[in-house]
């Protein structure tokens, strides 16, 4: 319907131009919105307010003159001037029965659209580190960016899905000395754990499948370890320097093969556990790459030698430094450390470099809200590898606070005090913790609450909409169970009979399906598809309570089951791009 009125108001723009009353040889973006209110109209459009300047005239004044020349169409029953100039558009409701049709035709597949054309899109999301089991934190961001990828395959895109994997640098080397110094305590050594070690059951797990598997082939004695070792920072020591040091003496003491090996059982053991979380949270990736691949290749020397030779790389106080701020950041950046070392910075670059060189049309990064200030870097990394920024997106997410019983649960990983995806799952349900993370624009603070998201009752979100769909089932059960026969064509003949104002509304919400999901994958925000699922379901609800359906007018109840069962179709189709179950019975 859109499309009718911008095409009819092209037309008529195209008439003042022929005539003089309008100059200007572009028409701009038209505008064409639907109505808040239905006494509103269906449709407006402000089109006479961009054009005003053009046709030296005020907006009131040059709508009427584009209502004077607005084509007649069936489909528009009646068109009025508004407020400052504003054209307003009602909408023939035969028109509008045809959804319910289209809706049936299309079934799943109602709603998507090629807006894309095939564009190569990358979302890269979630990519957390693998020190330890997902987090409720990281929730938010797989089901964030999930969606939105889903979304943006919906509309056209050709999408894939890749999770970053930080399996080299600091933080997995402290991972991999953590579960050796638990894998000494296994052999029965005993010593204060370092105080900036990873803390969770989950490293003694892995120390224990170790000893089981190896027995005391790493042992190392406690004495040996601690030798000559700076002091941890409860005996007035620096907790950094401390752990640095056990990591080298780790890889001293083990040799190259088997502090490897220590720290790949590590590792894998914690992918392979984030892998499954995420699987049965509904996320699933075409790629997992690896930063260590980008150090194996060469990939990280081949980026900086092309910053160095733009003449973008300099040496200062032993380190070498990205001018950045010549490109935009607030500041240079180090990417080789004076130990020769690379920086977690230099490997970013080098994989920003190998995005771009897999051909992608569109780069889409779901980072932590914490790492808005990485985006400056970022950007002037591709700008001096020579690369069009505006190719990358960078979208933040604020992670979530878990309540219980009102009271914020605790999160750190390092010292293992969280509550694990797998928890929340297992708590809440994955229907209700996808829809809960996806209910607010990604970058807005977030509180989670637990009895909410359990409750089966109208207050819950995920319940409301999930328990329309129910309903519609219960109706169908209901029809079998009087023995009568819904006659598909019939309904289709006579939905003239769907006159009464819940129907009327319920006609023009589901006719908005394409919008709101095309909206919802252009902006990258899926809270707009869940906010147009809550009106679905409140307007069929509200329809529920006020009317039968089973009536005894085999017409009307014909129709009327044609309409009820567009609204399962739609709420289906919707919940599917959430990843979220549509149950038959509640």
């Amino acid at each position: 319907m859109k499309q009718t009125i911008e095409a009819l108001i092209v037309q008529a723009v195209e008439s003042l131009k022929t005539s003089g009353v309008l100059e200007t040889n572009t028409l701009p973006t038209i505008t064409i919105e639907r109505c808040r209110d239905p006494q509103h109209g269906d449709f407006a459009t402000n089109v006479a307010l961009i054009l005003a300047k053009s046709a030296k005239t005020n907006p009131r004044q040059l709508a009427e003159k584009i209502l004077a020349v607005l084509p007649v169409h069936d489909a528009v029953i009646k068109v009025e001037l508004a407020g400052p100039g504003f054209i307003n558009f009602f909408i023939n409701p035969n028109v509008q029965y045809a959804i319910i049709q289209t809706i049936h035709e299309l079934g799943c597949e109602f709603g998507l659209s090629t807006i894309g054309a095939g564009k190569k899109v990358q979302v890269e999301f979630v990519s957390a580190n693998p020190t330890g089991p997902l987090h409720v934190g990281h929730g938010r961001g797989a089901a964030y960016g999930s969606v939105v990828a889903d979304l943006l395959q919906a509309v056209g895109f050709n999408v894939e899905r890749e999770y970053y994997v930080n399996d080299a640098g600091r933080q997995m080397d402290i991972l991999a000395t953590s579960v050796w110094l638990r894998y000494l305590e296994e052999c029965g050594e005993v010593f204060p754990f370092p105080s900036n070690g990873y803390r969770g059951d989950y490293v003694r797990e892995i120390a224990w499948t170790i000893h089981k598997n190896s027995a005391n082939q790493y042992h190392q004695p406690i004495a040996t370890v601690l030798e000559n070792i700076p002091a941890d920072e409860p005996q007035g020591g620096d907790k950094d320097v401390y752990i640095d040091a056990l990591i080298e003496r780790a890889k001293t003491l083990l040799g190259f093969e088997h502090y490897r090996a220590v720290f790949q059982v590590g590792l894998q053991g914690i992918l392979q556990d984030i892998k499954a979380d995420l699987s049965e949270f509904g996320v699933n990736y075409q790629c997992w790459f690896s930063e260590q691949q980008l150090m194996d290749d060469g990939s990280v020397e081949k980026a900086l030698a092309r910053l160095r030779e733009g003449g973008y790389l300099y040496e200062k106080d032993g380190a070498t430094w990205f001018a950045s701020s010549q490109l935009g950041d607030e500041k240079d950046r180090v990417v080789v450390r004076e130990n020769g070392q690379y920086t977690y910075f230099a490997s970013d670059i080098a994989y920003h470099h190998n995005k771009l060189e897999r051909g992608f049309d569109q780069i889409i990064d779901i980072w932590g809200a914490d790492h808005h200030g990485y985006i400056p870097r970022v950007r002037a990394a591709m700008r001096a590898l020579g690369a069009d920024d505006s190719k990358l997106t960078v979208l933040l997410v604020q992670f979530a606070i878990l309540w219980r019983n009102g009271v914020k649960v605790p999160m750190s990983t390092r010292s293992g005090e969280f509550v694990t995806l797998r928890q929340l799952r297992n708590e809440v349900g994955k229907d209700a913790a996808r829809f809960f993370y996806a209910m607010r624009r990604s970058e807005q603070h977030m509180d989670f609450d637990l009895s909410l998201a359990v409750s089966k009752t109208n207050e819950n979100p995920v319940f409301y909409v999930q328990y329309a769909h129910a309903r519609v089932c219960s109706v169908l059960r209901q029809l079998d169970e009087k023995g009568w026969q819904r006659n598909l064509q019939s309904g289709m003949d006579n939905l003239n009979l769907l006159t009464a104002e819940h129907e009327i509304a319920l006609l023009s919400t589901l006719a908005r399906y394409p919008e709101a999901l095309q909206k919802a994958a252009l902006q990258y925000e899926p809270h707009q598809l869940i906010l147009y699922l809550r009106d679905v379901a409140h307007e069929f609800h509200t329809y529920y309570n006020a009317h039968q359906f089973l009536v005894e007018d085999a017409l009307l109840r014909d129709a009327r089951l044609n309409l009820v069962c567009a609204v399962k179709q739609v709420l289906a189709n919707g919940l599917a791009l959430l990843a979220i179950n549509t149950p038959e019975s509640m």
